[in-house]
């Protein structure tokens, strides 16, 4: 564990450096940016690739891992960020050198063992912040467009976002500073018994599903989303610190992330081992993986927080009003991304 905090402490202070200033795209701190993820991915035992995206000026940053199947998981993060404005730097330490640094560790054990059954990309993108954000500029968007494996190959799409600090106040419980939101596994057959199944598999890190749309889709995994293609999206939750200068190294729990790397990586070997030919995308709902995972957060909250009771009572409201497939009426929907925005900002 204490090698891998280290790599990951190496290539977050890399991407976080005042050389890279902010990793604006088309910059160079950008184009150093670049190179400290080509590096890292080379030194874990990749053979990372750059693919150009004129719209941003930039550039993704590809690798694969070969296993033994023509179908491929797809991993990625974006690795850029807000630059330099005036006198501050945006460093973006969450957002996104942490997921960043984990994408590199899980590449760097799936190329020292590789999956058995599909193969994986694994890719840092760029151009993911404004004003690029959902835009054909976006790096994500771009691969989508022009993808180097076929999209109808491409059985999921794990996209990480805001996956380095720990959840809630310092006092808050370890069931709630441990957890990780995973938004969209509904969304295609059979992923959501498979990431159930890995919940807690994996001791410093507890994942808790939620539906896609309790939040708007604000990451990479938006194009994906719009062709179709299966996807998972792990994020923490927006902080103090988002967008904001302070968003440093010395705020990130890096024990955490070593956990959310071993676990993400049992996650891709499973998701390469599954047994369907095809993992069909299903443009479903599953309200009842939200109101749980809420009402698991609010339960833990009760001994710092009194005003969890409130919520425990609108989850309460919420769950009579579920059908037998875990489904709100729609007209209830504004309620649950109300329910979530107010968690949210209570914790952050």
């Amino acid at each position: 564990m204490n090698t891998l905090i280290r790599n990951l402490q190496q290539t977050v202070n890399g991407l976080c450096s005042l050389a890279c200033a902010g990793r604006a795209p088309g910059t160079a701190g950008g184009k150093a940016a670049r190179a400290v993820v080509l590096e890292a991915l080379r030194e874990a035992g990749c053979q990372p690739k750059e693919q150009a995206v004129p719209g941003c000026e930039g550039a993704n940053v590809l690798a694969e891992v070969k296993g033994d199947a023509e179908r491929w998981i797809l991993v990625g993060a974006h690795y850029d960020h807000l630059g330099q404005h005036g006198s501050n730097i945006y460093f973006g330490a969450d957002d996104n050198a942490a997921a960043v640094a984990i994408l590199v560790e899980v590449g760097r054990a799936l190329a020292a063992q590789p999956p058995s059954g599909r193969s994986v990309v694994l890719a840092a993108f760029d151009g993911e912040e404004p004003p690029h954000f959902h835009t054909a500029g976006m790096g994500s968007a771009h691969f989508v467009a022009h993808p180097t494996v076929p999209l109808e190959q491409l059985d999921l799409m794990v996209c990480m976002d805001l996956v380095g600090h720990a959840v809630g106040p310092a006092g808050a419980p370890s069931e709630v500073r441990q957890s990780i939101f995973a938004l969209g596994a509904e969304r295609s057959e059979g992923t959501a018994a498979l990431v159930d199944s890995l919940a807690r598999a994996q001791p410093g890190v507890v994942v808790r599903r939620a539906d896609a749309d309790v939040i708007p889709a604000l990451s990479d995994h938006w194009a994906f989303w719009h062709q179709q293609v299966p996807f998972l999206f792990l994020t923490n939750g927006r902080w103090e610190h988002y967008h904001q200068p302070t968003d440093t190294p010395d705020k990130l729990d890096w024990a955490k992330m070593a956990a959310t790397a071993l676990w993400l990586e049992q996650l891709v070997r499973a998701a390469c081992a599954r047994p369907e030919r095809k993992v069909r995308f299903a443009n479903v709902h599953d309200d009842a993986s939200t109101l749980t995972s809420l009402r698991g957060l609010l339960t833990a909250l009760r001994t710092i927080k009194p005003d969890a009771e409130v919520g425990l009572s609108a989850i309460g409201r919420l769950e009579t009003q579920l059908n037998a497939a875990g489904q709100l009426p729609p007209e209830l929907h504004a309620q649950t991304q109300a329910l979530v925005e107010m968690i949210e900002l209570s914790l952050s």
